[in-house]
């Protein structure tokens, strides 16, 4: 057999963006090798530069309808893949704006760390286009990698080495489990195209190639039980890094879940519908009752993201185009919500140095600011109107109420009151108690960018979500053949 690569100028455009920001990439590190004056300020809002560029590609792809499939169906540039590659981008810059003050401490490789921050971002962009499972096997490392290394990326702190090695570990363990589920799905079906995959007949190889695949992303996105790494990894990684983790590589990994259960498991939905029911059920009511009793802020809003994943795989567990629909749009409120607290961390922890939860006693006289975009940020965590994160919760629970998923929305529902308890534990402190060091607490410029991005997104979404919602809808069209209730509906629902 011989494979012969024979592209146009026409398909090389549909690699526009990941090629532009490869040799944005290529020309950071350069910079930095090769310009020893250049400050990490510098090189950080080149980065930004970079990204931003990228961002204006993909728009434009948008706009003008730009779709196609490369190397044998194995890439594919949809509107569902922009939309997740716009999100990407979104949140690596927040995550530089981020960075940029935290990064002053570094005590070597500061520029290092932003080629790295771009570097996993341009693999997450690879990922979300991939179309087959090996595709997904080398993008879904590709991205992995530059995150063991930010994760250790404080060398001379314990906690940030033993994060790391704990994030290696288990995503090692993780790698191993994706590459013997391909290669049973492999075997079974003689393909490894999504697309190809529709009429194979049931096997239990299959279902054990699918679940094992299924557990490997499900380390990614956090979910029950594979969540095991995310609170010790949340709290010993720097904290932009943390802000990092919590979102993009869950957007890439539930790109990847949407694409492979939808289509090449379109057939078989009322048995992957029920196994998200499970573990959406689990993620959410573990990740909420477990984040009542920490003291460590970071490690409550990593609990808080298990639960957050919980509510997202409402979404899947609908299996529907209204379920992917309300996922992506989902992930834009949460991006703007989740990223915005971290930054509110951030700018606490500069001046108190520390993440404990007993140490925001009183920010509201220390930093009127910080304390209400804290405030907003976990509100909308929670869902209240008429912010952001209640209209994402609302579209998760309309597209499960149409396939009579009845006790996953009570569960949902029960889950949004525990969560409300911790969020306002957090509230209390800010605003009722008393601090123990009444000194003002400023944000720098790029702190304060962060998160005024973060106000704006968290307040727009919620109170004119109209246009989102539809670019959220046009995006999945593919999926507009998928729906009708399921064995999941009929078992959760009581017939």
């Amino acid at each position: 057999m011989i494979f012969q690569l024979d592209l146009s100028v026409a398909d090389l455009l549909l690699l526009l963006p990941e090629i532009f920001l490869t040799l944005w990439l290529s020309l950071l590190l350069s910079l930095d090798f090769s310009l020893k004056r250049m400050t990490h300020q510098q090189l950080a809002y080149l980065s930004i530069a970079g990204l931003a560029v990228t961002g204006l590609i993909l728009l434009g792809f948008d706009q003008a309808g730009t779709t196609g499939a490369l190397f044998k169906n194995m890439f594919v540039l949809d509107r569902m893949a922009i939309v997740f590659k716009l999100i990407i981008v979104g949140a690596t810059v927040l995550v530089l704006f981020m960075s940029m003050d935290y990064v002053q401490d570094f005590k070597f490789f500061r520029g290092e760390y932003y080629v790295m921050v771009v570097m996993s971002a341009l693999g997450m962009m690879f990922m979300v286009s991939s179309n087959d499972l090996l595709s997904v096997f080398v993008t879904l490392e590709f991205s992995t990698f530059g995150f063991y290394v930010l994760v250790a990326y404080l060398r001379d702190d314990q906690r940030s080495s033993e994060a790391g090695l704990k994030f290696f570990i288990l995503g090692v363990f993780a790698a191993g489990l994706l590459a013997y589920g391909i290669s049973l799905v492999y075997g079974e079906t003689g393909t490894l195209i999504f697309s190809e995959m529709t009429s194979t007949p049931g096997s239990y190889g299959l279902a054990i190639g699918y679940i094992l695949i299924f557990a490997a992303l499900g380390f990614k996105i956090g979910a029950v039980p594979f969540h095991a790494w995310i609170p010790d990894t949340y709290q010993g990684a720097p904290t932009p890094v943390t802000a990092f983790l919590s979102i993009a590589p869950k957007a890439a990994a539930l790109a990847i879940l949407i694409r492979m259960f939808y289509v090449s498991l379109a057939s078989f939905k009322p048995m992957w519908a029920l196994l998200f029911v499970v573990a959406s059920i689990f993620s959410m009511t573990y990740g909420n009752i477990v984040a009542i009793a920490q003291k460590n802020i970071k490690r409550l809003l990593a609990y808080s993201g298990i639960a957050q994943i919980g509510n997202i795989m409402i979404g899947l567990a609908a299996g529907t185009k209204q379920g992917s629909d309300a996922i992506m749009f989902f992930l834009l409120t949460y991006l703007f919500a989740n990223l915005g607290a971290f930054a509110v961390i951030i700018a606490v922890s500069r001046v108190i140095k520390s993440d404990e939860i007993e140490d925001y006693n009183g920010l509201n006289r220390r930093s009127p600011f910080l304390a209400a975009a804290m405030l907003l940020f976990l509100l909308s965590l929670a869902g209240v109107p008429p912010l952001a994160g209640f209209i994402g919760k609302i579209y998760l629970f309309i597209a499960a109420m149409k396939e009579e998923l009845y006790t996953l929305l009570i569960v949902g529902l029960i889950n949004i009151v525990i969560s409300m308890y911790y969020y306002l534990i957090v509230v209390k402190k800010m605003y009722i108690n008393e601090p123990t060091d009444p000194s003002p607490i400023r944000a720098s410029m790029p702190i304060k960018v962060a998160v005024y991005v973060g106000i704006a997104g968290t307040v727009v979404l919620g109170v004119y979500p109209g246009p989102f919602i539809d670019w959220a809808v046009s995006a999945s069209l593919m999926f507009s053949n998928i729906a009708g209730p399921t064995a999941a509906a009929s078992l959760l629902s009581g017939r």
